[in-house]
Formats: C-alpha cells, sequence, structure tokens
C-alpha cells in the first residue's frame, strides 16, 4: 500500500504540463536574455551625454530590438506529449 506522499506526489507528476521541446526552450531562454539587454542598455542611455556613446547605445537597442522580433515571429513548435 501506497503511503499518501507518494500518491500525492505521484498525482503532481502526472499533472504536469506537457513537456517544452529544447529549442523552444531555448528561445524562450533568448527572448528573456534580450529583454534583461534592453532593460540595461535603456538604462545606459538615461544617463549618456556624450552623442557618440548615445548613438551605440540607440544602435545596440536597435539590433536587440530586431532579434526579439524575430524571435517572437517564428512559429512556436509544437509541443510534446508524454
Amino acid at each position: 500500500m501506497k503511503s499518501r506522499w507518494k500518491k500525492r506526489t505521484s498525482a503532481l507528476r502526472t499533472e504536469r504540463t506537457p513537456r517544452v521541446p529544447a529549442d523552444e526552450r531555448a528561445r524562450q531562454r533568448r527572448l528573456q536574455s534580450l529583454k534583461l539587454s534592453r532593460s540595461r542598455v535603456e538604462d545606459q542611455l538615461s544617463k549618456a551625454v556624450r552623442p557618440a556613446h548615445r548613438q551605440m547605445l540607440m544602435k545596440a537597442l536597435q539590433a536587440i530590438e530586431e532579434e526579439a522580433d524575430e524571435l517572437s515571429k517564428s512559429p512556436e513548435p509544437r509541443k510534446e506529449t508524454n
């Protein structure tokens, strides 16, 4: 006879969401990384005073946004089932 704890953990395992494919997890991690990078660049941009530095930060921000847009547009792969 299973203990109450084992029954509970066994039930929780079967209720998990479907596994997310590795390439989708990588895409999500990259989007999160780009979001963090954008935040840092925006913070630096708010403090930058030299025109050349501001221009460089604007280009960096544009590149981050373009990559994030591309990743967001790519179709999400179908979820794996157990």
